[in-house]
């Protein structure tokens, strides 16, 4: 598993509860692993934005992505997107029986059962190359 970037980051993934805590590690290594996949992305720049852990190109490629888990939805996380691109929307199109969405900036996730790798993937490289490929 990839080092955490900062001692902010580690203690938000630590003060996740036990049960939440795997899935978004999974998240978080899922982002590294397609980053590295996909070309033109480059290094990932790991921090928190808006509490919440978040991924972006150094290279300015594409658009930032976050991951989180809320107490007000215990028995979902979320992969967000930036809202005023059309990123949601095509996974709408794509994919609309593969995740649940919320409005224009947001996949949710069950934290039961695995992760749908392959679509997650294709999600998060369209973010991380948005500003390529726009």
């Amino acid at each position: 598993m990839k080092p955490f970037a900062s001692r902010d980051v580690a203690e938000k993934f630590n003060a996740y509860p036990p049960q939440v805590r795997p899935k978004l590690l999974a998240l978080r290594a899922l982002v590294f692993k397609t980053a590295a996949a996909t070309d033109g992305v480059g290094e990932i720049e790991e921090s928190l934005k808006w509490g919440e852990p978040a991924y972006a190109p150094r290279n300015r490629s594409g658009s930032t992505v976050r991951i989180d888990w809320k107490y007000r939805s215990p028995e979902r996380c979320a992969v967000y997107f930036n809202c005023r691109t059309s990123l949601v929307e095509t996974f709408r199109r794509l994919f609309p029986h593969d995740f649940k969405f919320e409005g224009n900036r947001a996949l949710l996730l069950p934290l039961a059962g695995r992760l749908q790798e392959e679509p997650l993937s294709i999600c998060i490289a369209a973010s991380l190359v948005y500003h390529l490929r726009k």
